[in-house]
């Protein structure tokens, strides 16, 4: 009876072992979030409109979702990016590009962790945004003005669009937002976080391209889905077969 549940455990142990290391990591490429607006899984659209139409020919979105990212105080999450007096064209180009990443890329599964909030299920945390991206972002916004470092919370939502709290004083986007890692890194809660590398390197994900040399966020996604695959198997296989081995030597 004590072989057989042996027998049995190794039996489990071994197979846990190998579907670890053969699991699949499509899990992580190819997806939506679970989030407000976001469709079950990516697949092509006709059209996307303007700035996110990079992302037509394989999107999360859909053509009436990528329209509203467009618009001011749309109906997508009513925010206001003229909060403290009209934002720069330059500067706002630049959070609808964000938008339409967020809403439509299918590339992004590496980053997604879940939360419980009301309005989503997952979020990204530390997309590693290139380096070109942040500083132009940066670069382009350092005239216009805000009253928050951080955009995801603490806003006045009384009139059904976000203003700025009680107390806050709207400044250049450069007194909250000292740097372009400030800026990525802090303004949507740490969903970005400034890579050092740069656009076309495959280690970092581009909020602007040319989709007619494709989507070079593919790369970057297989990347870090592989890496996280490889970590995984590295911290679990040893222990599953150093449990396997020590019920083999029992058995024998």
């Amino acid at each position: 009876m004590a072989q057989l549940i042996t027998t049995q455990l190794l039996f489990f142990l071994v197979w846990g072992s190998a579907v670890w290391a053969a699991r699949p990591r499509t899990e992580l490429l190819n997806v939506c979030m679970d989030a407000k607006y976001h469709k079950a899984k990516p697949s092509p659209e006709d059209k996307l409109h303007e700035q996110c139409s990079p992302w037509k020919k394989n999107a999360c979105c859909s053509y009436n979702t990528s329209q509203e990212a467009h618009k001011d105080i749309s109906y997508l999450y009513r925010f206001n990016w003229d909060h403290c007096g009209q934002m720069e064209h330059a500067c706002k180009r630049h959070f609808i590009q964000d938008t339409c990443l967020y809403e439509c890329s299918p590339n992004l599964g590496p980053w997604i962790q879940q939360v419980d909030q009301s309005w989503r299920k997952e979020r990204i945390l530390d997309v590693p945004l290139c380096k070109e991206d942040c500083e132009s972002w940066w670069e382009d916004c350092r005239t216009s003005y805000t009253c928050k470092s951080n955009w995801h919370q603490g806003w006045d939502w009384t009139s059904g669009s976000n203003q700025c709290p009680v107390g806050a004083t709207c400044q250049p986007f450069h007194v909250y937002f000292p740097t372009p890692a400030a800026l990525c890194n802090e303004i949507w809660t740490h969903s970005y976080k400034i890579s050092q590398y740069s656009q076309g390197s495959g280690r970092c994900i581009q909020m602007w391209f040319d989709p007619a040399q494709g989507n070079p966020n593919e790369e970057v996604a297989r990347f870090y889905a592989e890496a996280m695959s490889g970590a995984g198997l590295r911290e679990e296989g040893p222990l599953l077969l150093s449990l396997a081995l020590v019920l083999l030597r029992l058995l024998s």
